[in-house]
């Protein structure tokens, strides 16, 4: 059990650490900030570039020292509040709680306990007070902002979890406020240099009697220190927003849409002074849907293209709303002036921007995370037609794709049909090694597929790479790489779930020796 008298210890030193959290729980999402600190550093430390591609684990880390923190800072108010009720209760002139309570009656505004009557309730004081009622206001937004954060809810109900967030605007006005009601107190200064208070705490009797060196001691209430800590970050953040309202104001066209077969939506677009990177992401607004809600989307086309391109997957109600808009549930042509209007947020520097980086690449896609190898491959591929210096470093490219369905090939077959035939027409056919799984599918329910294996293009893609089934042997994979380019560094880069992304690192760790060394880069969103 928590003593009574060291719960005020116990409730002021979370109170600290959270101070310093919520310092830093904004700034992992200044998405305009971590995008200029990426390009400064970059030149530098490729290393400390890649921290910064992990804010969004940062930031739910900072977030459940926050949770923490303030629980443990809830439990020891109520063990002082507990603490101050029987001070009260115990009236016994012998008993120094007890005096110490009784101090400040007499129209002093020096007092200690903030209970001032035996007869006052805890619960009033909780919903009557500057502390108590931002203290319960604080506690109810944090409870909603981290259950409505959880995996399940993020994934199905991306609206609950999107709302639900913003009530971080009510979180910090209650944190900023919490401490002006001044309700944890002191002893003055004054009174302290009047006092010994290691000598007159035994000597209460003889308070404020001459002679007895012991004065009355006065309390005063300490100063909001939080406010101190935040003031910072929050300008930060309102100058982030102010970026991102100026943004989503600027024009954009969509000037081609493309509905495929796979439910995935290709929207094409322009904006004026748009440049991008490989590997880049925008957030997008459509306000015929909502007005407060921005997704994320991997941006699919190249920097050397004058245009911009998103894939949308159609799995939930934004995607199926912003589908139904563009035209994609009707059977006929959408007319242009009858396209949504959307707003763009962006673009965003990703892991994948460093590709360019590395002599050579092992890019793996799962499922609908193939979209920034297809920003890279176009990419890759126009430098090399235009004899681009940059391109020089890579030697070598190794592409993976797992998909659980054929439908999902669909988009992406057809750029990879591209660049094989180019590539074959400029003999370059080594340069690109790429490996599409069927995961979901074993050989036993492709084996009337084997049929066609003798064809010189595979049945399921077009491509003359045949369709592997199952999932890929990473270790054999990482091998048969190390072996061909010993002495380099290889960049291996996942947009992916986050159980592929911890296999793949150990495999990074594990195949790491004198000879070669794989650096793992993650998408993170």
């Amino acid at each position: 059990m928590l003593p009574h008298q060291h719960a005020l210890s116990w409730a002021r030193a979370p109170a600290a650490c959270l101070n310093f959290n919520c310092m830093l729980i904004l700034l992992p999402v200044c998405r305009n900030l971590l995008s200029f600190l990426r390009g400064s550093i970059q030149c530098c430390s490729r290393t400390a570039a890649r921290q910064l591609d992990r804010n969004i684990t940062f930031h739910k880390l900072v977030a459940y020292m926050i949770a923490f923190h303030t629980a443990v800072h809830i439990i020891a108010h109520l063990f002082n509040f507990e603490y101050f009720m029987d001070a009260q209760l115990n009236r016994n002139s012998s008993h120094l709680p007890f005096i110490l309570s009784e101090i400040g009656d007499n129209e002093n505004v020096s007092f200690l306990n903030p209970i001032r009557s035996n007869e006052t309730s805890p619960t009033i004081v909780m919903f009557t007070t500057i502390a108590g009622l931002t203290g319960v206001v604080i506690t109810l937004a944090l409870i909603l902002i981290i259950t409505s954060s959880m995996e399940v809810i993020r994934r199905s109900y991306f609206e609950v979890f999107w709302y639900t967030h913003h009530l971080f605007v009510i979180f910090f006005i209650g944190l900023v406020f919490h401490g002006f009601g001044r309700i944890v107190r002191g002893q003055t200064l004054g009174s302290l240099n009047r006092n010994k208070p290691d000598t007159c705490a035994n000597r209460f009797e003889e308070w404020g009697k001459n002679e007895s060196g012991c004065a009355v001691p006065e309390f005063a209430g300490n100063p909001p220190m939080t406010w101190k800590w935040v003031v910072g970050p929050m300008f930060l953040y309102v100058c982030e927003r102010l970026v991102r309202i100026y943004r989503s104001h600027q024009k954009v066209v969509i000037t081609k849409v493309v509905m495929h077969p796979s439910k995935t939506l290709e929207l094409q677009m322009k904006k004026k002074g748009f440049h991008m990177e490989v590997g880049q992401y925008v957030f997008i607004q459509c306000p015929s849907i909502s007005r407060l809600e921005w997704h994320p989307f991997t941006l699919t086309s190249a920097p050397e293209e004058d245009y911009f391109t998103v894939h949308v997957r159609i799995v939930g109600d934004w995607t199926q709303a912003l589908y139904e808009a563009c035209g994609g549930n009707k059977s006929e042509l959408q007319e242009a002036w009858k396209l949504p209007k959307v707003a763009i947020d962006g673009p965003f520097g990703t892991a994948s921007e460093d590709v360019f980086g590395y002599e050579v690449v092992m890019l793996v896609g799962a499922g609908i995370g193939v979209t920034p190898f297809a920003s890279i491959l176009k990419s890759v591929w126009y430098k090399h037609i235009q004899n681009n210096e940059g391109i020089k470093e890579i030697l070598s490219i190794y592409f993976y794709w797992l998909c659980p369905e054929t439908e999902a090939f669909e988009w992406f077959a057809d750029l990879l049909q591209s660049l094989e035939r180019q590539m074959t027409e400029r003999d370059m056919a080594d340069f690109l090694s790429y490996n599409i799984y069927l995961t979901r599918w074993k050989e036993t329910e492709a084996a009337h597929f084997r049929v066609h294996h003798e064809a010189e293009n595979d049945p399921i893609t077009g491509l003359k790479q045949k369709t592997l089934y199952g999932k890929p042997n990473w270790d054999n994979e990482f091998t048969t790489i190390a072996s061909a380019h010993p002495g380099t560094k290889v960049g291996v880069f996942l947009c992916g779930p986050q159980m592929l992304g911890k296999s793949l690192e150990k495999q990074c760790i594990s195949h790491t020796e004198a000879g070669v060394k794989f650096i793992f880069n993650k998408e993170n969103f």
